[in-house]
């Protein structure tokens, strides 16, 4: 799957981000949302997002993903999930919808934010990145967006939403949830 440059915002981001079709299969994924499961890559892509959570989150996942096709969202789901090692940890979910051209579903952006690691740095890296993915989406928008081929730009206008999203989120608050 080629890259756009609004989707290179992601490569090596400090969120844990992956995106799915709209049956729940991984199509991509970063780098941190691979290694913070134990996997590589290669290994997560293809694979249904239940492979990633033990089975008595099943039922919340199955929630959650019943939430985002009802209202093209879901925000601060939280879900245990379940690393290539069978260990767990509780994490926050948050998805934005991804539409074509035609403004079918296709998929989501989705972020997971490991509750265990929600230290004052995480949070402030987590902050400066927002800030910077958003700036360089604004770039591309002014630049290069009237240029971009209907599947950049629907890739452009996901992403843009999913950072609006996340600039939203008190992370702060976060740290405390259990």
């Amino acid at each position: 799957m080629p890259q756009t440059e609004a989707r290179k915002t992601l490569k090596d981001a400090p969120i844990m981000w992956r995106r799915i079709n709209s049956i729940g299969v991984i199509l991509d994924c970063n780098s941190t949302y691979a290694a913070n499961l134990g996997y590589a890559k290669s290994e997560v892509l293809g694979k249904p997002i239940f492979e990633h959570v033990p089975k008595e989150s099943w039922v919340v996942m199955n929630d959650s993903l019943k939430t985002w096709f009802e209202t093209g969202k879901v925000t601060d789901q939280k879900i245990t999930f379940k690393k290539q090692d069978n260990s767990t940890f509780p994490g926050l979910l948050q998805a934005t919808s991804l539409y074509d051209e035609n403004k079918n579903l296709v998929g989501s952006n989705t972020v997971i934010f490991d509750l265990t690691q929600m230290s004052d740095e995480k949070i402030k890296k987590y902050e400066e990145f927002f800030k910077d993915a958003k700036n360089k989406l604004d770039v591309i928008k002014e630049n290069e967006y009237k240029q971009l081929d209907e599947n950049s730009k629907s890739e452009y206008d996901g992403l843009e939403k999913m950072f609006g999203m996340l600039s939203s989120i008190n992370l702060k608050k976060l740290k405390n949830i259990e």
